[in-house]
């Protein structure tokens, strides 16, 4: 296998070795979710995965902050959610509120009948720019 190294790489269409299956760039430049990370938010917080995330901050209960590793150009971001409360089947509801930045976003975890914020056992987030 050979190395090519450049700068820069102009196309306009990505396709697979064989040539079977095949994209146009802005698919992958506008397509590609540019953040996401699944987390425990049980005990103490852990990040099970992700991409472009560096740390999770555990504010207080069902109160996070998502930080990225590479900033977005603004907040003018979406983001698309999903959590748990276990054995239970709760689906709490994840969403923003108000203080999201190109840098981070603080999430809040809790159910849209109570004011009670909760800690989840899965929760996940995915950032689109």
């Amino acid at each position: 296998m050979s190395t090519l190294k450049t700068g820069k790489v102009k196309t306009t269409t990505i396709a697979d070795e064989l040539d079977t299956e095949s994209t146009a760039v802005t698919n992958v430049i506008n397509g590609s979710a540019k953040a996401w990370v699944n987390w425990n938010g049980t005990g103490t917080v852990a990040i099970r995965a992700s991409h472009n995330v560096t740390s999770i901050t555990d504010n207080t209960t069902g109160d996070y902050t998502v930080n990225f590793a590479t900033a977005f150009a603004d907040r003018n971001y979406a983001m698309a959610s999903h959590s748990s409360r276990g054995s239970a089947g709760e689906m709490p509801l994840l969403y923003s509120k108000g203080t999201d930045a190109a840098g981070s976003i603080n999430i809040k975890c809790g159910y849209t009948w109570s004011v009670a914020y909760i800690d989840p056992e899965v929760a996940s987030v995915v950032f689109f720019r």
